[in-house]
């Protein structure tokens, strides 16, 4: 072993995946994450590029590089230190009105630079003056290393470390998380029981649900190819879908999820729908598992009936019923658990997925010591054309990235539009029947762009 090298072991289910399209297509900048986060408070520059430095040495992850060629099997090699890349610069000067296209411009420029997958870290820090006490920290970094659920422990360790050199302190964190473990456990996990699982679950299943009456027929030749856009839904539709979800033991992503399975048996004309959902793939049997940093979700099909006959509540107990039963069985690659269907290998199982964000991350934001988060944005590209996201919070937040040379953005309001409809119907009626909710979308078949653009906010990326 070369002496820089800490430990070297196998790639995670979800790893292999990310890793083939990266490789597969790397000019499409596939999952290449930037976080945004605007900053104010009197920042002391030389400490908070100490702490990044330092957060490195405590999770393998950040130190983590990945080899295939001449491999039968991809490794990923953990090395003993490494240096973090962050840049400084000061936009005190540009003018107001151009600071956001200048920002826009970088991302741009961020994400054709890319991610090269042998060479650690797979990370970067940039930090954006932007006036006196303001800041843009642009924390790029690729899914391979990290999930959505690891953000927000990092973010802690940085500004305990931050706040540590602050004053002039040694580092308060001695050691952080160790992703092998995770790997070891995988190892010993029996296939079989997945495989037949997955075999049962997917019975059926030939074809992805198709969104085809969905597509645009003006394709772009644009080399971006993904936009999102967001609705907020008001604090009182908030609060009453967490009063339906507590009084019925559901979740708020089982609602959304539910949401979007109406709509996609609506969209697709079928009963039988399958879309894709992250799972935290945080196994319980597993110390430390809940805080351990590393990309260990997994994005699986939800296989569901949709019978517009069936009554809203024991529809969606069901629906979160079928995704309690998947937990046992998240661990399983989604290569594998793609075999176990009929629908043929080079034909994606899903062309939609739904995502929930982890809560803690805005418990974390407002923890942040002597500074203070005005403001979060998240930028991304997955393989799937349509990708909704859930932003929980005393205002739900929903999303969609999607690729617009497949959809356009007056389609994806208009989808938005029906799933604050069927939610916001959830919670006046939910003892109707999914017929019976689904007829409130027909009250607004023509939605009116320039009153919902006012509360929506869009962001080309």
């Amino acid at each position: 072993m070369r002496e820089d090298i800490q430990d070297i072991y196998p790639l995670s289910p979800i790893q292999h995946g990310i890793l083939f399209h990266g490789l597969h297509a790397p000019e499409m900048g596939l999952y290449h994450m930037q976080d945004i986060y605007t900053l104010g408070g009197n920042l002391n520059v030389s400490a908070f590029k100490r702490a990044w430095q330092q957060l490195s040495a405590l999770h393998t992850v950040l130190r983590t590089s990945f080899y295939w060629e001449e491999l039968d099997k991809p490794l990923q090699v953990v090395h003993e230190q490494v240096e973090v890349p962050i840049e400084y610069q000061d936009w005190r000067g540009i003018a107001p009105f151009v600071k956001q296209e200048h920002l826009k411009s970088f991302l741009k420029r961020d994400r054709l630079r890319g991610f090269d997958f042998s060479q650690a870290p797979l990370m970067r820090v940039a930090l954006l003056q932007i006036e006196d006490n303001v800041y843009h920290l642009v924390w790029i970094w690729h899914l391979i290393i990290l999930d959505g659920w690891s953000i927000p422990f990092l973010l802690k360790d940085v500004i305990e470390l931050y706040e540590a050199y602050c004053r002039d302190q040694d580092a308060p964190l001695v050691s952080g998380s160790c992703f092998g473990d995770y790997i070891n456990w995988l190892q010993q996990k029996d296939s079989s029981t997945a495989e037949e699982f997955w075999r049962q679950q997917l019975s059926g299943v030939k074809e992805p649900t198709p969104l085809t009456n969905l597509y645009s027929n003006n394709l772009s030749n644009s080399e971006e190819r993904y936009e999102d856009i967001q609705i907020t839904l008001s604090e009182a539709t908030t609060r009453n879908l967490n009063a339906l979800a507590r009084q019925h033991r559901l979740t708020i992503s089982t609602l959304v999820q539910g949401a979007w399975a109406i709509l996609l048996s609506l969209y697709s004309g079928k009963k039988d729908v399958v879309y894709g959902c992250t799972f935290s793939g945080r196994p319980v049997d597993l110390e430390g598992s809940e805080s351990m940093v590393g990309e260990m979700v997994n994005t699986l099909p939800v296989h569901i009936k949709v019978d517009m006959d069936d009554y809203l509540l024991p529809w969606l107990q069901q629906l979160q019923a079928k995704l309690v039963e998947i937990r046992e069985y998240e661990y399983y690659p989604l290569v594998d658990v793609h075999k176990c269907s009929e629908v043929p290998g080079n034909v994606s199982l899903f062309e939609s997925f739904v995502v929930f964000e982890n809560q803690k991350t805005g418990k974390f934001l407002e923890e942040w010591g002597s500074l203070n988060i005005s403001e979060h944005t998240a930028f991304y590209k997955t393989n799937y054309p349509l990708n909704i996201v859930g932003y929980p919070g005393s205002e739900l937040i929903i999303g969609i990235n999607y690729d617009f040379q497949r959809f356009d953005a007056a389609t994806i309001i208009n989808i938005l539009e029906h799933l604050r409809i069927l939610l916001e119907g959830m919670t006046t009626n939910p003892k109707v029947s999914l017929q019976e909710l689904l007829l409130l979308t027909e009250q607004k078949p023509h939605i009116k762009l320039l009153t919902l653009e006012k509360e929506m906010s869009i962001f080309s990326t």
